[in-house]
C-alpha cells in the first residue's frame, strides 16, 4: 500500500512539474521569440496575436471542451488520465503570465528555439512518462480512431501541421524556420526524456567456458543469463552462446569477469533501448539462485 501511494505521488508530481516546463517554456521563449508551435498552445498564441484574446483564457475554454467531448464520447476512465493536465496548463500559464509578464531572458530567436525547445520537450516527456496525456489536441485523434479508425499517430502529425500551416501564411520565412528548430528541439528531447533510465547494454559471449562465464555474471553481478544454442560457422561445432542484459554501468565489470575466466572469449556488445521483465522492471527472486547454480553444475547444453 505504502509503494503504490510512493508511486502516485511521483507520478503526480512528474505530471505537475512537466506541465510547469511546458508553460514556463511557452511564457519565456515561445512568445518572446514570436515562434510558431502546435498542439492547443499553437492555437491560443495564434487566436492571441490575431484577436488580442488571453492565450491561457483561450487555452481553458478549448481543453474545456474537448474534455467534455472525451467524457461524453471515450468514458471516465480516459478523461480522468486527461482531468489534471487539461486544467493545469491553462492555470499555469495564466499564473505565469502574471509573475513574468516584464521579463524577458532574451529576444535572440535562436537561443528561444533552442532552449524552448528543450524545455518543452523536457515537460512533455515527464507527463508522457507518467502515464498522463496533456490532454488539449491529444484528444481529437483518439475520437477520429474511435469512430473512423483512423491511426492516432497520423491524426495527430495532421492537426499539428494544419495548425503550424494557419501560422505560417502570416509569418515570414527566418519565422518558420526558427520554429522548425524548435520542434525538431523538443521532439528529439522528448524522445531523451522518455527513454531516460531505460537504455542497457546487450551481451552477447561465446566461450569454451560459457558456463563459468555464466555463473560469474548471475552470483557476481547478480544479472540474468541466458544460453542460446549455436554453431560455429567454420568448426560447425554446437557452443553455448551467452546473452545477458546489464547497465552500462556493469559492462566493465561483466568485461573484466569474462575475460578474466576465458581470455579468448568472443563478446558482442549492443545498445537496447528499453528492457522489460524480471530483474529491471519485475523485482529479482533471489530464492531461485541456489536452484539454478545446481542446474549450471550439471550443463545439459
Amino acid at each position: 500500500m505504502q509503494k503504490k501511494l510512493l508511486q502516485q505521488t511521483a507520478k503526480l508530481s512528474a505530471i505537475i512539474l512537466g506541465n510547469c516546463l511546458y508553460t514556463l517554456a511557452v511564457q519565456l521563449f515561445i512568445r518572446p521569440g514570436n515562434l510558431l508551435t502546435g498542439g492547443t498552445t499553437g492555437i491560443s498564441l495564434a487566436v492571441q496575436r490575431a484577436f488580442g484574446l488571453s492565450a491561457s483564457g483561450f487555452m481553458f475554454c478549448f481543453n474545456s471542451l474537448l474534455f467534455l467531448l472525451a467524457l461524453f464520447i471515450l468514458g471516465k476512465t480516459f478523461a480522468l488520465g486527461t482531468l489534471l493536465s487539461t486544467f493545469l496548463s491553462p492555470a499555469l500559464l495564466a499564473l505565469f503570465e502574471r509573475l513574468f509578464s516584464q521579463t524577458i531572458l532574451t529576444n535572440d530567436p535562436l537561443l528561444c528555439s533552442i532552449f524552448g525547445g528543450l524545455s518543452v520537450g523536457a515537460g512533455l516527456g515527464l507527463v508522457v512518462r507518467a502515464g498522463a496525456s496533456t490532454g488539449g489536441m491529444d484528444i481529437p485523434p483518439f475520437l477520429l480512431y474511435r469512430f473512423w479508425r483512423i491511426p492516432i499517430s497520423v491524426s495527430l502529425y495532421f492537426f499539428d501541421v494544419c495548425i503550424l500551416l494557419a501560422q505560417a501564411v502570416s509569418s515570414d520565412a527566418e519565422r518558420i524556420l526558427y520554429s522548425l528548430l524548435l520542434i525538431l528541439c523538443y521532439t528529439v528531447t522528448l524522445n531523451k526524456v522518455m527513454l531516460l533510465g531505460k537504455n542497457r547494454i546487450e551481451v552477447k559471449i561465446i566461450s569454451s567456458k560459457s558456463h563459468e562465464i555464466c555463473k560469474a555474471i548471475l552470483f557476481s553481478l547478480d544479472r540474468g543469463v541466458t544460453l542460446l544454442h549455436a554453431y560455429g560457422g567454420y568448426s560447425n561445432e554446437k557452443s553455448p552462446l551467452i546473452l545477458s542484459i546489464v547497465s552500462a554501468r556493469e559492462l566493465t565489470r561483466l568485461e573484466t569477469l569474462a575475460k578474466e575466466i576465458d581470455p579468448q572469449c568472443f563478446m558482442v556488445i549492443s545498445q537496447v533501448s528499453q528492457v522489460q521483465g524480471r530483474g529491471f522492471s519485475l523485482e529479482k527472486k533471489h530464492e531461485q539462485l541456489k536452484e539454478i547454480s545446481q542446474d549450471l553444475n550439471h550443463p545439459h547444453i
